[in-house]
């Protein structure tokens, strides 16, 4: 038993563990919404477009430790502006979040190609697969704010929020303000993906809020089932993830998305037709 909590008593693992349970946690409660409505793909869409603000940030000389603050603001930006193509209803959810990412991407290979060759070198694989040993103290307090900041406003807004994802045109007659609904939510998501960037990276980000979310809508029979499930999972396949990876001296990020790909895995072979 003492050596299964072992981990536990190196700070850099325990750290990495709150981290990891905050971020699946609010990624998956997030994912629910983006699933249901048939977005899961503006997860990666944004994590691409929180490529080039890293990389806007890279070029005016801020530091990798502190690029989230250069990446939150261009990532809501982009995310609004998936919002608004998307209500004004000329393009479908893929093919807007396509353009938005393809777009930021190069935009991002491009800044980095603009960096003086005297600045700071940067890790690419560590942008693309982050980091999540590497969370630092001030790191944790970012987790902490935006956890709470999200938790609360999805919680005032959960019923208007349930509503205007499953019948936005009844909500929108009974006075609900689904536009302004969709636009914190698309906003909230890129927050959450620019946080999670710097645990699983860009090119895993996407998997932490689709699959709990996806998951859970296999087993849950409401809304309510559905969000809680989805947070357990997520909570729970990060800490197991990230506890497999130590013992397996693996990459932590990979070996959470695995692990909640395996979860993915068991419901879909238990799962009554």
């Amino acid at each position: 038993m003492d050596g299964l909590l072992e981990p536990l008593l190196v700070p850099f693992m325990m750290r990495a563990m709150i981290a990891g349970a905050v971020v699946g946690g609010l990624c998956a409660m997030i994912g629910v919404f983006v699933v249901q409505r048939g977005l899961s793909f503006i997860g990666d869409g944004l994590a691409h477009a929180a490529f080039g603000g890293i990389a806007l940030g890279l070029l005016l000389g801020v530091s990798l430790e502190r690029m989230t603050w250069v990446a939150l603001p261009f990532t809501v930006l982009i995310a609004l502006g998936i919002g608004y193509v998307l209500r004004r209803g000329s393009l479908r959810g893929d093919v807007a979040t396509g353009v938005f990412s393809a777009v930021s991407f190069a935009l991002g290979v491009l800044l980095l190609g603009l960096r003086s060759t005297d600045g700071p070198q940067v890790n690419v694989e560590t942008v693309l697969f982050g980091s999540i040993l590497a969370i630092s103290p001030d790191d944790l307090i970012t987790v902490g704010v935006v956890g709470v900041v999200t938790t609360l406003l999805m919680a005032f807004t959960w019923t208007k929020l349930a509503y205007a994802t499953f019948d936005p045109e009844l909500a929108a007659l009974s006075g609900v303000k689904v536009a302004a609904l969709d636009y914190m939510l698309l906003a909230l998501t890129a927050v959450v993906i620019v946080v999670a960037v710097k645990t699983v990276g860009i090119a895993l980000v996407s998997s932490f809020v689709v699959i709990p979310a996806a998951t859970a809508k296999m087993v849950g029979r409401s809304i309510g089932r559905v969000a809680l499930l989805a947070v357990a999972i997520g909570v729970v396949g990060s800490s197991i993830g990230l506890m497999l990876s130590y013992y397996a001296d693996v990459a932590s990020g990979a070996t959470i998305i695995l692990t909640l790909g395996g979860v993915f895995g068991l419901a879909l072979l238990f799962k009554k037709k």
